[in-house]
């Protein structure tokens, strides 16, 4: 397991824009899970924006944020990568890519300006996604009788578990993920709950937005 319980990502990717002095900054952000989709997403975005100035990017990806690259793109050294970046750093989000294109406005902006321009891009583009916890967790079936549906839902209500999926046949089934630590807790509660009327089938163990 990772020394991470859990981590952050985005769920939706997001745009957001912003202007200074005339020159348009627009930040992507998007969900990826490594490398390649990274690389990918940064060829995909320097093709829509073939006609901008500069295509700046950032990116950090694994449970504890081990990888991470950044890129100028010809903007003045650590002007423009370093500060996306340092927006992924400060939300603690991991594999996300935020790519700032800028189409020149004619003005110059100094490297204050520019670090404060690609920094403002990259939190809008960032404050438009939807972002979700991503918990190490084990997949769980619960198996019960039909006479025990609202004791289990009831108790699942109150522990603030979502039943993922339900099969209704002879006996109903209920699909849940509960954090790998609170497992043996959620299992006692159940059986208590259905006075020992409950069986469990175990799944797999990862990590999954709960």
């Amino acid at each position: 397991m990772s020394a991470n319980e859990s981590y952050k990502v985005i769920i939706t990717n997001g745009t957001g824009e912003i202007v200074e002095k005339k020159s348009r900054f627009i930040g992507n952000v998007f969900r990826v899970e490594n490398v390649s989709e990274a690389e990918e997403k940064i060829a995909e975005i320097s093709k829509k924006y073939w006609d901008a100035r500069h295509n700046c990017y950032a990116y950090v990806l694994g449970a504890n944020s081990e990888i991470s690259k950044c890129s100028d793109n010809g903007e003045p050294s650590g002007t423009a990568g370093k500060p996306i970046l340092e927006v992924i750093n400060g939300s603690g989000i991991t594999n996300v890519l935020i790519i700032v294109t800028r189409y020149f406005g004619g003005v110059l902006l100094g490297t204050g300006g520019l670090v404060r321009a690609y920094t403002q891009a990259a939190q809008a583009g960032l404050s438009a996604c939807q972002v979700g916890e991503m918990v190490y967790s084990q997949k769980l079936t619960l198996v019960v009788g039909y006479n025990m549906i609202n004791n289990v839902q009831y108790y699942l209500g109150q522990n603030e578990i979502a039943i993922a999926d339900s099969r209704y046949e002879a006996d109903v089934q209920f699909d849940i993920c509960v954090r790998e630590k609170e497992v043996e807790r959620i299992k006692d509660g159940l059986i208590q709950k259905t006075e020992g009327q409950i069986s469990f089938v175990e799944g797999e163990k990862g990590y999954y937005i709960l």
